[in-house]
């Protein structure tokens, strides 16, 4: 079962106005600084609200959010603030989630090429830790130390299946995550892992998010709890008594509606295990794009208008660099554009078909095709919604263009207030971040050939 694909239409300029031109008179968007990203902070948090309460009767549960989706330090200590947990698949992740204040029995790392010296680190400060293979165990083996308070899991991929979207699906048949269960001999394989080693006391599996229906990530989650329980009963006692319930949600990015919600998540797992969310085990959750997604825009000036084809294009400041899902896989990824004025005002102009263009130097760099919009001119402001997640926070450094700053907002006393979250990227940061301080050594870097 997959998801149908979402057409987004053009939303009501309304709703992010207050914003938009708030972030136009204070300054936020000019000639130097053409993109920004905008955080709402107070749908943040309700967001977290909203997660916390779905899950209110289940009696043991850490909500720990995707870091992935949002790199920031910031937004991380927002998270942490607001009771969350944080999952990390990196060493810079891991060094994030530290830096923004999370206490490391709240972080859970997962990465499928963990390094001996990453998983080292991990133990000694007792982050959990999800193995994703069988030799990674036999890693975690001699690396473990004897007063370990790290709690130690195992990946393995249920193979229920792909969404729609085949490179956001991790539980098929060819997955490089996890171990295949339904493979000849893995379950069993499995089960003596966690013989050998009473300090195993987790399950993971993750189905995926976008273009994953419930009822799919439901079935995989289900998988987990039913293997969870054999293991236990094969070796005699309660050894696993957690299970990470990875992945997260769809979002849905054709209109304003948040669906499905995370209480709608509980009554899939509900159905399809009772038993899974019970309180016989602690559960673990990953979510990341459906807290921030709808959470955050993108906003950029209009540098030029012109025509080709006879089609109107606008070019803007946003593009592959930050929607670089949504220019590579516009189906699956597709984004919703308003516009708006030089001031920051919705535009009234008559609504026509028009390519929303990005500033980078290959064809393909277009956010969206003959979409219709009113009419936008050079100096206008195009918002790009619901890129709270993966987009102004994880930039692609085509062309060495600028990483954009980001910006919290926050409504207070009837107007828009700003913090900064992350600077705009400095040219001389963008040369020194590719070898500046480096500059000649291809010419003098390498020692003199000897003489013959």
């Amino acid at each position: 079962m997959s998801l149908p694909t979402p057409h987004p239409t053009s939303p009501p300029a309304e709703k992010l106005a207050p914003a938009v031109r708030q972030a136009v008179a204070d300054g936020l968007l000019t000639e130097d600084r053409p993109v920004a990203g905008f955080l709402d902070v107070r749908g943040v948090r309700e967001s977290v609200a909203a997660l916390h309460e779905a899950f209110a009767d289940v009696p043991d549960v850490l909500h720990a959010f995707a870091a992935k989706a949002c790199p920031l330090v910031p937004v991380l200590r927002l998270l942490a603030d607001a009771g969350m947990g944080c999952e990390v698949a990196s060493p810079g992740e891991l060094r994030l989630a530290l830096d923004a204040g999370f206490a490391p029995a709240r972080v859970v790392l997962d990465s499928p090429a963990k390094t001996r010296r990453e998983i080292r680190e991990a133990l000694e400060l007792g982050v959990a830790v999800n193995a994703d293979n069988l030799a990674e165990l036999d890693r975690i083996d001699v690396l473990r130390p004897a007063d370990c308070a790290s709690v130690l899991g195992l990946r393995v991929n249920p193979q229920v299946g792909s969404g729609s979207i085949g490179a956001m699906s991790t539980a098929t048949a060819h997955s490089k995550f996890g171990v295949a269960l339904r493979d000849p001999g893995a379950r069993e394989r499995v089960v003596q892992a966690f013989a050998r080693r009473p300090w195993l006391t987790r399950l993971h599996a993750h189905v995926g998010s976008q273009g994953c229906p419930l009822p799919l990530i439901a079935q995989g989650l289900a998988a987990l709890h039913r293997l969870a329980e054999e293991i236990n009963a094969r070796v005699g006692r309660r050894q696993v008594t957690s299970l990470d319930l990875g992945g997260g949600l769809p979002v849905n990015f054709a209109d304003d509606c948040v669906t499905p919600s995370y209480a709608e998540y509980v009554a899939a797992l509900t159905a399809v295990e009772p038993a899974l969310l019970d309180g016989r085990y602690q559960v673990v959750t990953e979510f990341g794009r459906s807290l921030l997604a709808k959470n955050g825009f993108t906003a950029a000036l209009v540098e030029y208008v012109k025509e080709a084809g006879g089609r109107r294009i606008a070019l803007t400041h946003a593009g592959a660099h930050l929607a670089t899902r949504t220019v590579f896989m516009p189906e699956a990824w597709p984004l919703r554009i308003s516009a708006y004025g030089p001031d920051g005002t919705p535009k009234r102009t008559p609504v026509v078909p028009q390519d929303v263009a990005g500033p980078l130097c290959f064809a393909g760099d277009v956010v969206a095709h003959a979409r219709p919009l009113p009419e936008l001119d050079e100096g206008d402001v195009v918002v790009l919604h619901d890129t709270g997640a993966y987009y102004f926070s994880a930039p692609w450094a085509y062309n060495s263009l600028a990483r954009p700053a980001v910006y919290g907002y926050l409504e207070q006393g009837g107007r828009i207030e700003f913090a900064a979250v992350r600077p705009a990227q400095s040219l001389r940061e963008i040369s020194l971040e590719s070898g500046l301080d480096l500059a000649d050594a291809l010419l003098t870097g390498f020692a003199a050939p000897s003489l013959p």
